[in-house]
Formats: C-alpha cells, structure tokens, sequence
C-alpha cells in the first residue's frame, strides 16, 4: 500500500470513515473484506469501520427501497437491464415474499443475495413492505453480515502473514476458496427450494405484511 495512503488515513481518519460510508453503499462486502486487512494492520480503529460500513450499505437498501416503491415497472424497464434487474426475477421475488418475506430479507442481507440482492431490495418497496419492519430486518442481517466479512479479511491477512512458506499460503488460498464454494453451493440450494415453494403460491397483486 502506498506511504501516501497510509498517511493520509491516519491524519484524516474521519474524512475516510465518511468515505467508507459512501463507498459501501454501491460495494460494500468487497470494501468489507478489504477493511478486515486494514483493521488486521492497525490503521484504523474497529467500530468506527463497522459503524461506517453497516451506515453505508444500510443507505444503499434505502435507496434501492425507495426507487422500488415510487417508480416500480418503470424504473426496470428504463434501467432494470444495467442492473441485473427485470420483470420475471421481481415477479420470482414476489412469489417468495407472499409467505418468507422477512425470510427472504435476512437471507439475501447475510449472503448478498446470490445475485437477487438488488432485485429483493427493489420488490420490497413495489410490493410495500412496512418500511420500519424492512429496515429492522436488513440491519439486524447486515450486523452479521459485515461482521463476518470483517472477520473474513481480518484473520485471513493474519494467518496470511504468519505462514512462511508460499506452499503454505496457496494451501490457505485454496481452503478459503473450497469453504467458500461449498457456503455458496448450501445458499443456492436453499434459494431453489424457498423458489420452488413460492412457485406455488397463488398470484395475487402484493402479499400480506
């Protein structure tokens, strides 16, 4: 890391936890991860990052709530295709929230969605979610959540650096990499079937909230 970054941080360390904030909003599990390795090295302070990182993906599910519940079908298919965004995964999303919308909520928040983080975010607003109970959920979900990425970064750098041999270290790589398949294998299944029980909800025009 450059010396200029480093120093810059220190002697302005509240202008870079008010940049966290903003960053973490369009990026936050990689900035997460990535902070883990800066806290690991001691630049920053702990709960300030924390507090920084949940503000500003916290903000973004704001946003993405609130385009959801003022402009719906009209913002998807003006925008919808530059962020993965379309009618036939929100109508899949509004299967599932008919019986586990808080279900869904929580499990998108601490996983990311697996690809239908935005478009659960968005669906919450068109179908009006109470907006207390929305926030609730995706805070609770997103303390989790950053705390683990956290971790994630944190004593993944410490066991990184306490390991002398590059073998060692590729063998660590390659753990991480086998974990995170198999969490990621246990997710999408889980994800199938929650679709193939929403799949067999009646349709109505919003669910009960």
């Amino acid at each position: 890391m450059p010396q200029w970054i480093i120093t810059f941080a220190i002697n302005h360390d509240w202008l870079i936890y008010g940049l966290i904030v903003v960053l973490a909003c369009a990026e936050g599990p990689i900035l997460s991860v990535c902070f883990g390795v800066i806290l690991q090295l001691g630049y920053l302070y702990f709960i300030p990052v924390y507090a920084a990182l949940m503000m500003g993906d916290l903000v973004g599910d704001v946003i993405w709530y609130w385009i959801g519940h003022r402009y719906g079908h009209r913002f998807i298919a003006r925008f919808g295709h530059k962020f993965g965004i379309d009618e036939d995964k929100v109508y899949r999303v509004t299967r599932l929230f008919h019986r586990y919308k808080y279900y869904v909520l929580f499990i998108s928040k601490i996983s990311n969605g697996f690809g239908f983080a935005l478009v659960t975010l968005m669906t919450a607003g068109m179908v009006r979610i109470p907006f207390g109970k929305y926030l609730t959920v995706n805070l609770v979900g997103q303390f989790i959540w950053s705390g683990m990425l956290l971790a994630v970064g944190y004593y993944f750098s410490n066991a990184f650096a306490q390991i002398d041999s590059w073998f060692g270290r590729i063998g660590l790589i390659a753990g991480v990499g086998v974990a995170a398949f198999i969490v990621y294998h246990y997710w999408k299944q889980l994800r199938i079937k929650a679709e193939k029980l929403g799949a067999s909800e009646p349709p109505t025009d919003a669910p009960a909230v």
